[in-house]
């Protein structure tokens, strides 16, 4: 019995590590839109772009890691949201590209890439047709490296996502808001509560990744790391001493990729390493449409402070006027126990007789009690109008 239960643990172990190292689907693209579905383990994904597995654990949906764009040597790791993938010199990894929010991205990369492919092959024909040589150099120079266009795919992709989620949260707050200021009720000011928590939530993200974004612009050599092409060329250069690099994966636009890099490494050797101009200007683009959106949930938080300012003071205005009531209903009060103050004193049944053949004072002393207690009513109503307690 034992020896049988120690086997069911191990049995259950091993199923549980095997569940644990099961391999997660990624798609890939490469440089010319094509792509394919990749079920690989995370030691596969590691020894295939060369990254450490601190920045794998990154991307990993299990984990709550902050919006980040990472650049190593060849690749760039970028964990946008819902956005997971790794990107090198003519390839990107895109990971669980069957969910929902991520297949608008696969079909957008596909399309681009694709497109991109079309052009560049159209422009390569037609400098060969004029010139009688692939004279593509000028077309290749206004070409922007291939991590670039699918880092602008993503930032494209998150930045639509969070300006379309906000939109939606404007779309509903607005009116609750104005429904709320017109009909003060617990089914609204619960409404009001859950979009005011969303707005929240959805404004630490947008500020995440605007942080993220301010970040790389405010460092150079953050934004010189993610020149995959320019250290390819710099490493596959004949100046420095070194063929293509053992770890790039066997690719039908490798050749193309060196020979550019070939071409340009000629501007990095001469010190322009540093120069980040295209990438900064791709950068500051969707930096400020992300800055557009964070304005927009500034704007709403703005009109929803000052709906609850509207609120309050409209609260406190009700308060008030309970406040005038009570002290109208106090002033009352008073006046009526001192009326009732005489009508107890005479209604004492005590015998006396300074009261016999005088029934008509009961008359005087029933109107003059009456008229006592309601000018005390109206000289206390006065005074506080006068000393401004109560309104006009």
């Amino acid at each position: 019995m034992a020896r049988d239960a120690l086997a069911a643990v191990a049995d259950t172990q091993a199923a549980l590590k095997k569940k644990t190292a099961s391999p997660r689907s990624w798609i890939l693209f490469d440089s010319s839109g094509e792509d394919m579905i990749l079920d690989a383990d995370k030691y596969a994904i590691m020894h295939r772009v060369q990254i450490h597995a601190r920045d794998l654990r990154i991307l990993d949906p299990l984990l709550s890691y902050p919006s980040t764009i990472l650049g190593r040597e060849r690749a760039i790791v970028l964990n946008l949201e819902h956005i997971k993938a790794i990107i090198t010199a003519d390839e990107v990894l895109l990971r669980d590209p069957t969910e929902e929010n991520v297949i608008p991205i696969v079909e957008e990369l596909r399309r681009r890439l694709r497109s991109d492919n079309v052009i560049n092959q159209a422009h390569g024909e037609g400098r060969e047709n004029i010139n009688g040589q692939h004279d593509v150099e000028g077309v290749e120079e206004d070409e922007s490296p291939f991590e670039f266009r699918a880092l602008e795919v993503a930032l494209e992709a998150i930045c639509s996502y969070l300006d379309a989620r906000t939109t939606e949260l404007e779309t509903a707050a607005y009116p609750a808001l104005d429904e709320l200021t017109s009909k003060i009720s617990s089914r609204n000011l619960d409404r009001v509560r859950k979009l005011k928590s969303a707005m929240t939530r959805l404004t630490a993200r947008v500020q995440k990744v605007r942080d993220e974004l301010e970040q790389l612009l405010d460092d150079d050599d953050d934004m010189a790391d993610l020149y995959l092409t320019r250290k390819l060329a710099g490493a596959s250069s004949p100046v420095s001493g070194s063929g293509v690099p053992n770890w790039l994966p066997a690719s039908p636009t490798i050749g193309s990729k060196i020979s550019r890099a070939s071409r340009a490494s000629a501007a990095t050797i001469h010190g322009n390493e540093n120069d980040v101009e295209e990438l900064e200007m791709l950068l500051e683009a969707y930096f400020m449409q992300i800055d557009g959106t964070l304005n927009k949930l500034a704007t709403l938080r703005e009109y929803i402070d000052d709906t609850e300012d509207y609120i309050n003071i409209q609260l406190d205005n009700h308060r008030n006027q309970l406040i005038q009531l009570e002290l109208f209903l106090s002033s009352g009060t008073v006046c009526l126990s001192l009326y009732a103050l005489v009508a107890g004193i005479f209604g004492m049944n005590i015998p006396y007789s300074w009261n016999d053949n005088h029934g008509y004072v009961f008359k005087w002393v029933v109107g003059i009690s009456g008229l006592v207690s309601g000018f005390l009513f109206i000289f206390i109503i006065a005074y506080a109008r006068h000393k401004g307690l109560v309104g006009s």
